[in-house]
């Protein structure tokens, strides 16, 4: 098991502030060709030969001089932390690699502490081939280079939750959490609180750390992968996922807040038909219970509640009704769809469906009952109102303002011969005057005729005898009426027979 190496530092530390301060050159210790010998007075390294340079060489550039040697022997020297913890106690350590390969000695004097790495006597010589060396070398340059610069933060943790080994961005993040600190101790700080050896392989968790004084809570999405006897975290920036979840979820409670206050109710399905969202208003208009409407029911769920509580049209058959829904989801799907509903209970709804992003649809339910109501009111009115211009014997014409006839009773139709009831075509007044001129040949008359019609003279009512040689005497009147709209109304001495043709001489006196 790894101890941690923090105690052997602190010791070293600690004896080496009590006993007084005088630094010792590589002349005054022994330093031979060749050996892997470094020389640290507190976590400084004051000298190392040039072999000893190389090899700190391949520890993490990010790590300082103490931390970097530390991890380059922890995993051929497991107990290290522990044994070096009691170096200033003892003076002389010698340990042994657990392969046997190598040995480390450890001396400690006057505040120093001298490290030399030799290899080991059983150790067979090895032959090597320099281009593969150098071939390796570059190689392990450029892994290191990529996974140090990687924007993703990766490290490795034991069974005990120590970090044994990371990356410069890992490295990075811990000075930004301790930006009092200056170098960094080994094993290194863990950055999350919570541990990834137990975890279970290409499952994410997200968690987050808070950098100091600014506050900022920074977000990372983290994946395990085993590594041996250890476990490989991967942990990949989450704060633009976290901001757009957080901003959809605030935009969804606006659009809730927004919909609660309306008094049409909402219902939108997503691409399963399940339902996603609702209003209150749909609870009233449904007469659901919103523990039935939070349950996310399926369309077809939904629309059969709706009949048994008599919300929708009562179908002839259960086929035709399930084709109709069909045919509803459809017609939603691909476009603007509307329906009215007469429900059994008098009521009418207007059923609104259309098309929303990834597949869903959105439904709005109106009650229009009032609108209905009104409308046959209205309705009625007007089909009272033309039923008694329809009684009058005086054949009238109503012009509104823009010059088009928008009103004429029975009589005008049976003196003129026509039936502009079927007719899609607009009548003016230029068109109407075509047919009166054939009264008499008064130009004067129909002009002034035409431009009172269409606005052009004065709105004093005025009224006109025409003697006529197919309907007699026929007494003409001008008047204006409310909207800025005109009246032109005739009375014949003769009546046209019913069913006559325009042209036909068939009279009877009035």
């Amino acid at each position: 098991m790894i101890t941690s190496f923090g105690t052997a530092l602190v010791a070293l530390m600690a004896v080496g502030y009590l006993q007084p301060k005088r630094r010792i050159t590589w002349d005054r210790l022994k330093r031979d060709a060749g050996e892997i010998t470094f020389l640290f007075e507190d976590e400084d390294l004051v000298d190392a030969t040039d072999e000893a340079r190389n090899f700190l060489a391949k520890g993490p550039e990010t790590l300082p001089a103490w931390p970097r040697f530390l991890s380059l022997l922890a995993s051929s020297f497991p107990d290290i932390g522990a044994r070096v913890s009691r170096l200033a106690e003892v003076g002389v350590l010698e340990m042994r690699a657990r392969d046997g390969t190598s040995r480390l000695e450890a001396e400690w004097k006057a505040g120093l502490a001298r490290f030399s790495l030799h290899e080991g006597e059983d150790a067979e010589p090895a032959e090597y081939d320099n281009f593969s060396v150098v071939a390796m070398a570059e190689e392990l340059e450029v892994l290191r280079a990529v996974v140090d610069d990687a924007p993703v933060l990766a490290w490795r943790e034991d069974e005990d939750g120590q970090v044994t080994w990371a990356n410069g961005a890992y490295i990075d993040l811990l000075y930004r959490m301790h930006p009092d600190r200056t170098t960094l101790t080994w094993p290194l700080p863990r950055a999350f609180a919570h541990t990834f050896f137990d975890c279970e392989a290409d499952i994410v968790h997200r968690v987050s750390v808070t950098v100091p004084y600014i506050e900022q809570v920074i977000w990372y999405d983290c994946m395990t992968r085993p590594a041996g006897s250890e476990a490989l975290v991967f942990a990949t920036p989450a704060d633009r996922l976290v901001q757009a979840e957080r901003s959809r979820i605030e935009f969804l409670q606006t659009l809730t807040k927004t919909f609660a206050d309306l008094p049409t109710g909402l219902a939108v399905f997503d691409r399963n038909r399940q339902l996603a969202l609702f209003n209150p208003a749909l609870t009233d208009l449904s007469a659901l219970e919103p523990q039935f409407l939070s349950s996310r029911p399926t369309l077809v769920a939904f629309l059969d509640h709706l009949r048994e509580a008599q919300r929708m049209p009562e179908p002839k058959d259960y086929k035709s009704w399930r084709k109709s829904i069909a045919q509803l989801e459809s017609a939603a799907s691909e476009g603007m769809h509307q329906e009215i509903w007469s429900l059994p209970t008098g009521q009418t709804y207007r059923i609104t469906g259309q098309p929303h992003p990834d597949g869903a649809i959105a439904f709005l339910f109106e009650d229009i009952s009032a609108e209905m109501s009104l409308t046959r009111r209205f309705r009625s009115e007007l089909e009272m109102g033309q039923a008694v211009v329809d009684s009058l014997d005086e054949a009238i014409a109503v012009f509104a303002h823009t010059g088009s006839m928008v009103l004429c009773n029975r009589a005008y139709q049976d003196l003129w011969g026509c039936d502009l009831t079927t007719s899609l075509s607009d009548v003016t007044v230029q068109d109407a005057v075509r047919d009166w001129s054939a009264l008499c040949a008064d130009d004067a008359l129909w002009n002034r005729a035409t431009r009172f019609l269409s606005g052009q003279e004065d709105r004093r009512p005025w009224s006109i005898e025409i003697q006529s040689p197919a309907h007699g005497q026929v007494s003409c009147r001008f008047a204006p009426v409310a909207g800025g709209a005109t009246l032109a109304g005739f009375k014949t001495s003769k009546a046209v027979v019913e069913g006559a043709s325009p042209g036909a001489a068939q009279t009877v006196s009035a």
